[in-house]
């Protein structure tokens, strides 16, 4: 318990020097004068194993002393080397913010404490929210800056394998299988694959796609990032700091290509993973690749790691009618350019940011588009408003950054968020009350948390505006309601007062299965039931079956946004080699 002080690091310190001498005494209750009653604690793999949040001060103590004697955290410092404590806002409440350094008997790790005065005590300075976040595993630290290879196994022996030769070695697999095999060669497919690497764990990363990029590169002609560089940067390799603030696909792709070199990760290009079994007794699974050639490799690695995304399978939904049209039907994920329909009509079914992207990549082309609306659709500026929401990463570091992002517990982090959407309606009135001029079905997510939470809950339903909403309002672009769709013809839709859209072309903007169903076709309905939901939140605070163990042993999943698995890829990675290295097992923690 501590009175107000004008020195706030002084008062940081002086929590956390209480803090661990709490954790390390024998009385029961040293613990609650700390905390506020409404209080969250998050942990990150370093005091749990798990990544979980806790929340409200009893059950947060009582977590605490469960895991504190086998974890044996100590040693808590206010960070030198990081932004020192300062008074900052969080979820509308003025806060002392303090960056912290510890460390635990299997690792060290880093964290935030964020002290309020506690009116119902005097103001005394409690936590309200405290995060504890794994960063390496002692004696597997990663092999950078002074720790760094040296390179003498191949620049120093003139008649051994250069590093060329033990590249293309490690690459081909001709002796051996990965520990870890990655599905998928996007963002969340490379950053597992880095950070495995950095902790040597043998990793191959396989995508059906001929060209590493190309589930960027072969994507709708127009499309570039609708968030801002400085957020989306991969690790141990940041964009240049001339690149553009929203970055084209094209180039992503290729920096991906760049990635890959430069980070040695070992990637399978035109390679299919058709699925795999796991044997409990081995621990080890048994699985096949199809190669480019049409050639089969079985492989037996004990980890499976699903990076192929929230948009892996379309979603081509059973619409009545539809099979009647006899012009050209595609779905999103293979449309690819404008130019072929200059002089055409078509209809794009769906509101999502691809569903406005395509439409408006159509009308600049010259074709005679219309926009079919099938449910209420968030839609905002993308300036400012949808990059209100990564204010912080616009100052301090990107290590600072990312750790306070994973430190907002989920409850205040939708506060944080509806507080957001309000300020962003108030930003984009003008346009907001032109879409329902128009009949355009609005709405700001659930109980008014926003795009991200939409992201993060169902992978979509929401539209960063770069013109088609203004598009839409002038009539350049026409609209419809799905809903006054009688059905489908040969040439069109039949609306029902009687009218026909005439089409030549219909874009199916109708988003992605969800991932379950690609788990039970690679692996069948006993994985996919023992693993459930993924993504979106279960009962707790955290997504479901993300970046953590699931049910079934070996499997494990990765998606997301650049900023998302940049940060979450560290977290499975150390997961992955603390199996691997027995850490877990020693420690009496369960394996799944």
């Amino acid at each position: 318990m501590l009175d107000k002080t004008k020195d706030i690091s002084v008062s940081a310190q002086t929590w956390l020097d209480q803090f661990e001498f709490a954790l390390g005494g024998s009385d029961p209750e040293a613990l609650t004068p700390l905390f506020l009653a409404d209080s969250f604690w998050r942990d990150v793999l370093a005091l749990s194993w798990n990544l979980q949040t806790i929340a409200e001060r009893d059950a947060v103590i009582g977590e605490l002393r469960a895991r504190a004697p086998k974890a044996a955290p100590a040693n808590f410092k206010l960070a030198d080397d990081r932004a020192p404590p300062r008074w900052v806002r969080r979820a509308g409440t003025n806060t002392i913010e303090a960056i912290f350094n510890f460390e635990t008997a299997t690792g060290r790790g880093s964290g935030i404490l964020r002290l309020v005065p506690d009116a119902s005590d005097g103001d005394h300075l409690k936590a309200w929210t405290l995060l504890t976040a794994l960063d390496e595993l002692k004696g597997f630290e990663e092999q950078l800056n002074r720790t760094r290879p040296r390179g003498q196994a191949y620049s120093r022996d003139f008649r051994g394998p250069n590093w060329l030769d033990l590249r293309n070695a490690s690459r081909d697999y001709g002796d051996r299988d990965p520990t870890v095999l990655v599905v998928g060669g996007g963002q969340a497919g490379l950053a597992i694959a880095a950070r495995l690497k950095q902790v040597q764990v043998d990793t191959l990363i396989v995508d059906r796609e001929a060209r590493i990029g190309d589930n960027w590169r072969k994507r709708y002609h127009a499309l570039t990032l609708h968030n801002q560089v400085q957020v989306n940067h991969m690790p141990y390799m940041p964009f240049p700091p001339n690149w553009p603030v929203y970055i084209p696909k094209d180039k992503l792709a290729n920096w991906f290509e760049a990635y890959v070199d430069a980070m040695e990760l070992n990637f399978w290009t035109g390679t299919d993973f058709e699925g795999g079994t796991y044997d409990e007794a081995q621990g080890r699974w048994t699985v096949s690749l199809r190669r480019a050639d049409g050639t089969t490799r079985t492989m037996h690695p004990r980890h499976v790691v699903m990076a192929t995304g929230v948009s892996g399978i379309p979603n081509q939904p059973d619409i009545p009618g539809l099979k009647n049209f006899t012009g050209t039907l595609l779905h999103s994920s293979r449309y690819e350019d404008g130019e072929d329909w200059k002089g055409k009509r078509a209809i794009v079914i769906g509101t999502g940011n691809s569903g406005h992207d395509i439409a408006q990549d159509l009308c600049s082309s010259g074709a005679e588009v219309t926009l079919v609306q099938r449910s209420p659709t968030l839609v905002t500026n993308i300036e400012p408003s949808a990059q209100l929401a990564y204010a912080t990463y616009n100052e301090g570091t990107l290590e600072d950054n990312d750790l306070i992002a994973s430190s907002m517990p989920t409850p205040l982090a939708k506060k944080t968020h509806v507080m957001l959407t309000e300020q962003s309606k108030e930003l984009d009135k003008e346009l907001l009350d032109g879409l329902t001029r128009v009949g355009f079905k609005l709405d700001y997510g659930e109980a008014g948390t926003g795009w991200q939470f939409k992201y993060l809950t169902r992978g979509g339903g929401y539209y960063f505006n770069v013109g088609c909403s203004d598009l839409i309002v002038s009539g350049a672009i026409k609209l419809k309601q799905f809903d006054d769709i009688d059905t489908f013809t040969a040439d069109g839709a039949r609306m029902k007062d009687g009218t026909t859209v005439t089409a030549d072309l219909i874009v199916l903007s109708t988003g992605y299965k969800p991932q379950g169903y690609l788990v039970r076709k690679l692996f069948g309905d006993a994985v996919g039931d023992r693993v459930g939901p993924i993504w979106g939140f279960g009962d707790g605070h955290e997504l479901r079956n993300m970046y953590a163990r699931t049910k079934q042993p070996g499997l494990w999943f990765i998606a997301g946004s650049l900023a998302q698995c940049r940060i979450n890829s560290k977290y499975l990675a150390l997961q992955v080699k603390a199996i691997e290295e027995g850490i877990l097992r020693r420690t009496g923690e369960p394996q799944r």
